[in-house]
């Protein structure tokens, strides 16, 4: 059965008249709603009322239905029959209209199916009986012209037969058509012997006579039609909110598609990315058919691409931007294909700028495109960027790159004014992207987006850039705003009366009372309206426009008048959750909850009708209003069944009802248990908690109400847990615990003394999150006033919010204990004397919003804190940054000094010692400083009889305070001390002295450094070193006017220890600094030596000797004193005849002496130099000990054949002068073991013994040569040569003979100008003593260094030195000579 009916205005209430309503109903019914209408809005209209009555009564009116007698029932029987019938009834219709939907799709699909299948076989059997008869092409079905609107596509098809199969060429006006021009604009496909052309997108331009031409060997045939794009009338004039893109192809399809959650109001940042996503549910949803889904920009169709990703599938259709730009911006259209058309979502997008760097440059530009192509010349354009805040644009500097490059060259040197350049100097077939960056006089812009690729050729044709009148636009005309949304404002203005080549329009904003004006779009829009989003509720805003073309932004427009950010104005929605609250047999007691759009304005009415189950007529049950949510129905039948529904008003009208209520009989509760809670509602819901309240119920049972149980269960789940095991007595419960994000709903219980009643109507559906922005009640203290209050903040309201205070969730009226005051945003409530009875919690809630709430427990002990802090503020104190204290200054003046945290030019204050007020005057100086809130006394003279108690008293306005310092016994001496020491001090420094007394330094060789630092010097002062009271004469003398000396003492070590002094003098006076190297400071400078010569410390270097192996590492020093360690195996060595430990000032070493394999292994030296420890290791084995321990071998052999060769041991003269007939006996000691073999030569000639020469060799110790009475011929070389089979020596002596008178000859080889020798009493002569006594025994020769002994001192890697001893005087032997010494260093 159809409903019918008329709609009235806005004021009148909608009246639905059923053929089943008799007359006398419909006109009580008109009555009513007539009545109901004139108490809310004051207007009378019963004369049309009582035409449109009888109208429709007429028209309506059928004759009475008598009940057949086999339908006659009893009461109880027709009650049930009507409860049954009418939920059955609905259900039914239900299931009858789906099995309907489903039994056509079905049908649907096996006709499709089956037509499939039999045009399959038809053409398999044509094509088996044609294939052997030639025939040529001819049109079965012809093309058919067509006239489309511009920017639809259009599709134009024929049916070719022949055999052999033609082949089938489109042409536009006798043109040929490529698909391959002119990529994305014509598709030709070919099915079946059907082929089609498809023109994507008609522009005028594709008006043309298009042509189908079929060939094969045997003829040709042709098929014309035309092709008609029309543009529709104010075509680019539609409203922003009618942004709606026109369809670029239809698209059929067998899906149904329902969008669920859809994107909406977007906001992004240049450089970041962003999703817009609309999940949908998809029937039959099949994997590999996903729905067709299209995305557009302002009416234009987007692609894939790097900068714009498309995915359609699994439930979701997306659209990923990775890389925003401003470009971005704009009106985002899904489309989606389906099996009726099309379903489709809008929302728009903005993008702002990213933050400049340097602050204050202006946004990039965006938009860049290249107009105007040839060959070496191209016409950048742009759109300039929207400067609010930002310094003017001075110009733009244009970049290009050339493509697949990512090297940007500057265009021009000099900014352009305007926001087109010619860009010259391309190459030829380049292609070539273009990019644009703004400049002002703060600084440049980041890059715009880089343009599309530009190829550089003389194109026929090339899109010009449209426009020449200089200029500016003039400015917008008036700006209108009004209400949106309670987040948007709708902006209109008058277009400029000088247009001159528009591209857009820039809207910015600002709120009433603030300066900086902020930016509404960031690309330029096009048309005279504009919704501004992202707004603050309940927040004034005022907003202008500037126009924009190419040579810039025209003067700002005139502001807007200012406007509230509040939804529109609009009837309230249907009330819900209608529920009967009580029953008594004549009445009933229903609640309801609110609507859930208020419309912009209070809900101040509800209507309610009602009607018995039986029949379809409603009636009006109050024609006054009812301000609650609750209302007893009276006057009704027992044992009836009724629906009821209601309507909510404004100020804007009557809203529209709400679904009728489930039947509700009539009946009297006469139950023990209560009836049910009602009314139930949230506040202050958070992500992991809320809290829930309701009403007491109506019904209370036999007995009073004792608590409540609340249950809770998730959203679509039927497992309810009850939240409290014990039923609460208040009204309301803190739910914790919760899932965030996750949506719950709730009921209600009471219980009394005979159980749990009723429970309540389910709630509805609360998502555990918090409202974005949402703040907490704050309790505080008032720093003017000293009042305890607690405030909240919302984050968002309108006009008609309230701000509604509860405590323990009672609701606060007029009440003498707190006070409560409301200014914009925040309200504040304030106790005016706290105490013990306002303990508890409280919350506030804000009317007219999406919950805004909060709560805060008042506890003892932070009522008391904010009580002292309430105390404090109404007694003020002057705060102190720092008590009353002292310092000792320069002079040994004492400085006593407090510091306030602020102070008043009006600051008063007295400083009171031992109980005696002191003034500023002689000794005393008292001052203070405002700025810093220091009050300070300075004691010039700070004796013995300063000791005692300081205070300072302040008083500054109503504030004051006092700061006490006591100084007695040992603090007292202390500070005495430190001002004595002052004095001294400042006596000293009135001559030279000593600005850093003596302290220690080491240098890169080791060297020790004495310094010191001195002040107030001049050219006569005189300085002196001394070590023990002795003076010390360094080789520099020290400059005392370099402001600094120094004592160096190379090769430190403990011969070094003592106390050095420093003495600094004139006539002004005298100064000493002494410095005791002893001790902590001996082993300080130890430690510092070590610490550089351990980091220069070489690697340990293997050095073989005829005593054993060494190990030696060089280093820039070394003392015994540095605290080192040699280490075998991780064992420390101790010096022994074994393991002899030793160093030189270049190294230290480590000898083993007469190695065995039991010395085989790894061997470290470690270096302390007290914080760190420098190591270095050898590893003592394998080849490396093999090739040691043969090289020593051979060095004690050779050691020991220099111990027992031959040798003269002492007793020869290098020359001899003697006079003829003299007597000549060369005498020397020889030694060896076995006893040598001696032989005597002259001029290299054995001298055999005769009686003029005489050789003898006495006790194998003594061998000499005498000559009796020498002669000229006696003169020459003689040697003596000693040999045994260890080897030998060979020495030689030079004899001169001169005759008597003549002069005596000048000395050779070194001999000293000496006498010739005198004979002695003995027939021979004497030679001169020789240089070595000759031994008194055998000598024990020291052994031999091996020949790499001395390496390099300072080296990392050292090279040892080869020996390089004196050569003997003539030897012939092998052997090494006489005077070598054993590099073995002493024994420590």
């Amino acid at each position: 059965m159809g409903w019918k009916g008329e709609q009235h205005s806005s004021s009148e209430r909608v009246i639905f008249l059923l053929p089943s309503a008799s007359a006398s109903q419909a006109a009580s019914g008109w009555s009513a709603t007539a009545l109901r209408c004139f108490n809310l809005l004051g207007k009378s209209s019963s004369k049309s009322a009582s035409q449109e009555q009888a109208q429709a009564t007429e028209a309506m009116a059928e004759p009475a239905y008598t009940i057949p007698v086999f339908r006659d029932r009893t009461s109880e029987g027709t009650e049930e029959y009507q409860r049954v019938t009418t939920n059955v009834g609905k259900g039914l219709t239900v299931i009858q209209q789906e099995l309907h939907r489903m039994r056509m799709a079905t049908k649907a699909q096996v006709d499709s199916l089956a037509i499939q299948r039999e045009v399959k076989d038809m053409m398999t059997k044509r094509v088996d009986v044609l294939d052997d008869i030639p025939k040529m092409p001819d049109f079965l079905i012809a093309l058919r012209p067509h006239t489309v609107w511009e920017k639809t596509p259009v599709k134009l098809f024929c049916t070719v037969q022949g055999n052999p199969r033609p082949i089938v060429k489109w042409y536009k006006g006798g043109a040929p058509v490529d698909p391959l021009n002119t990529p994305g604009k014509y598709k030709i496909e070919s099915k079946y012997g059907v082929h089609s052309l498809i023109i994507s997108r008609c522009a005028v331009s594709d008006t043309a006579e298009y042509s189908a031409v079929a060939t094969n060997q045997h003829g040709t045939a042709t098929s014309k039609a035309t092709v008609i794009v029309k543009r529709p009338a104010g075509v680019g004039e539609s409203c922003h909110l009618g942004l709606v893109p026109h369809l670029t192809e239809i698209h059929p399809s067998k899906l149904e598609v329902a969008l669920l959650d859809r994107f909406s109001v977007t906001f992004g940042v240049e450089g970041s990315s962003i999703s817009l996503a609309c999940s949908m549910v998809v029937v039959p949803d099949l994997p590999n058919v996903p729905p067709l889904a299209q995305w557009y920009r302002d009416d234009k169709l987007l692609k894939p691409s790097k900068l714009a990703g498309m995915t359609a599938g699994g439930g979701v259709a997306r659209l990923t931007l990775p890389n925003l730009a401003k470009d971005d911006e704009g009106l985002y259209t899904l489309r989606i294909f389906t099996k009726d058309g099309t379903t489709e979502h809008s929302a728009y997008m903005f993008v702002s700028d990213a933050a400049a760097s340097p602050a204050g440059a202006p946004g990039a530009p965006m938009s860049v495109k290249a107009y105007d192509i040839n060959s070496d010349y191209v016409l950048v354009a742009w759109k300039p960027p929207n400067t609010v805040n930002e310094a003017a644009i001075t110009g733009y500097f244009v970049d290009r790159c050339e493509a697949g490059s990512d090297s940007w060259v500057q265009c021009n040197d000099s900014p352009v004014k305007i926001c087109k350049y010619p860009v010259h100097g391309l190459k030829v077939g380049h292609s070539y992207h273009f990019r644009v960056r703004a400049v002002n006089r703060v600084g440049i812009s980041r890059p715009s987006r880089k343009s599309d690729k530009v190829t550089a050729l003389d194109a026929a044709e090339s899109e010009r850039l449209q426009g020449t009148d200089e200029g500016v636009p003039s400015a917008p005309g008036q700006v209108v705003a009004s209400r949106n949304t309670k987040t948007s404002v709708f902006v209109q203005w008058d277009a400029p009366k000088v247009l001159k080549n528009l591209m857009g329009y820039y809207i910015d904003g600002r709120v009433v009372g603030a300066k900086d004006w902020f930016p509404c779009n960031n690309k330029p829009f096009k048309h005279n309206r504009f919704v501004v989003h992202g707004l603050i509720p309940g927040e004034s805003y005022v907003f202008r426009v500037q126009a924009v073309n190419v040579f810039g932004l025209s003067d700002e427009s005139q502001e807007s008048s200012p406007i509230a950010v509040e939804p529109a104005l609009a009837t309230p929605s249907a009330p819900f959750g209608i529920t009967m609250l009580s029953c008594d047999g004549s009445s009933m007691t229903l609640a309801w909850k609110s609507p859930k759009h208020c419309g912009g304005s209070k809900v101040n009415a509800y209507y309610i009708d009602k009607r018995n189950a039986d029949t379809l007529v409603w009636k009006e049950v109050n024609l006054a209003a009812v301000t609650e949510r609750i209302c007893t129905v009276d006057n009704l039948t027992e044992g009836t069944f009724y629906e009821f529904k209601i309507q909510a008003a404004n100020m804007a009208g009557v809203g529209v009802p709400s679904a009728p209520s489930d039947p509700m009989k009539c009946e009297a509760w006469t139950f023990n248990e209560p009836g049910p809670a009602y009314d139930l509602s949230f506040s202050e819901i958070r992500s992991h908690s809320l809290v829930i309240l309701w009403k007491a119920p109506v019904y209370t049972g036999a007995s009073a109400v004792t608590g409540y149980l609340v249950e809770m269960a998730k959203k679509g789940s039927s497992d309810f847990v009850t939240l409290n095991q014990e039923a609460v007595s208040h009204r309301y419960l803190q739910v914790t615990g919760l899932e965030e994000g996750e949506t719950y709903v709730f009921k209600v219980r009471a219980v009394n003394a005979s159980g749990v009643g009723k429970p309540s109507q389910l709630s509805e559906p609360v998502c555990a999150k918090a409202l974005p922005g949402t703040k907490e009640i704050v309790a505080g203290v008032d720093e003017e006033t000293g009042d305890v209050f607690l405030s909240l903040e919302a984050c968002e309201i309108c006009d008609t919010s309230k701000f509604v205070w509860s405590k323990n969730y009672k609701q606060i009226g007029d009440c003498p204990r707190v006070a409560i005051t409301t200014k914009g945003r925040t309200s504040r409530l304030t106790f005016t004397n706290p105490d013990k009875d306002d303990l508890g919690r409280y919350s506030v809630v804000v009317t007219d919003t999406d919950g805004v709430s909060g709560s805060h427990t008042l506890t003892e002990d932070a009522l008391n804190t904010m009580l002292e802090l309430s105390y404090a503020i109404r007694h003020p104190i002057v705060p102190l940054k720092h008590g009353l204290n002292y310092e000792v200054l320069e002079k040994g003046h004492v400085r006593f000094w407090v510091q306030a945290v602020k102070l008043s030019s009006s600051v008063s204050y007295r400083f009171i010692v031992n109980d005696k007020e002191v003034t500023s005057g002689e000794g005393h100086k008292i001052s203070h400083d405002v700025a810093t809130g220091i009050i300070q006394m300075t004691v010039d003279t700070f004796t013995r009889a300063n000791e005692g108690t300081y205070t300072v008293q302040i008083n500054d306005g109503r504030a004051k305070t006092q700061s006490s310092l006591v100084l007695v016994g040992d603090v007292f001496k202390v500070a005495l001390r430190e001002a004595e020491f002052q004095r001294k001090e400042h006596i000293r420094k009135q001559g030279p002295h000593f600005s850093e007394y003596l302290y220690f330094t080491v240098t890169e060789d080791c060297t020790v450094m004495l310094a010191c630092k001195m002040a107030n010097v001049k050219k006569e002062t005189s300085f002196r070193w001394y070590k023990e009271d002795d003076e010390i004469v360094p080789e520099t003398p020290p400059n005392v006017m370099s402001g600094a000396c120094a004592l160096p003492i190379p090769m430190f070590s403990r011969k070094d220890q003592g106390v050095f002094k420093a003495v600094l003098s004139d006539d002004r006076g005298k100064d000493t600094s002494v410095f005791d190297i002893s001790g902590q400071v001996f082993e300080d400078i130890i430690n510092a030596i070590a610490q550089i010569a351990g980091a220069s410390a070489s690697d340990l270097v293997l050095q073989c000797t005829p005593e054993g192996i060494r190990l030696q590492c060089y280093m820039n020093y070394y003392t015994e004193e540095m605290k080192t360690v040699w280490k075998h195996k991780e064992s420390k060595i101790a010096s022994s005849e074994k393991m002899r430990i030793g160093g030189t000032a270049e190294m230290a070493w480590m000898q083993i002496c007469d190695p065995s394999d039991r010395e085989k292994g790894h061997y470290s030296i470690e270096i302390s130099d007290g914080v760190k420890t420098h190591t270095r290791t050898f590893d003592l084995s394998g080849q490396a000990y093999t090739d040691a321990y043969e090289e020593y071998l051979r060095l004690k052999a050779a050691a020991f054949a220099e111990k027992n060769r031959g040798r003269v041991v002492g007793g020869l003269p290098d020359v001899v002068t003697i006079m003829e007939e003299k007597s000549l006996s060369l005498t020397c000691t020889v030694w060896g073991e076995p006893t040598p073999e001696v032989s005597w030569f002259k001029n290299e000639q054995e001298v055999a013994s005769n009686e003029h020469t005489k050789v003898t060799f006495d006790g194998g110790k003594f061998a000499s040569l005498v000559i009796n009475k020498v002669t000229p011929d006696d003169s020459g070389k003689y040697s003596i040569n000693v040999r045994n089979k260890y080897g030998g020596e060979f020495v030689e002596i030079t004899v001169s003979v001169y005759k008597h008178g003549e002069k005596i000859p000048e000395p050779k080889l070194g001999q000293p100008k000496t006498p010739a020798a005198t004979p002695a009493a003995t027939p021979a002569a004497t030679p001169v003593p020789p240089r070595s006594p000759a031994p008194s025994k055998a000598p024990t020769p020291a052994p031999l260094k091996t020949p790499a002994s001395t390496p390099v001192p300072k080296s990392p890697t050292p090279t040892p030195k080869s020996p390089t001893p004196t050569p003997s005087r003539g030897v012939k032997s092998p052997t090494p000579p006489r005077f070598m010494k054993s590099p073995t260093p002493p024994r420590k």
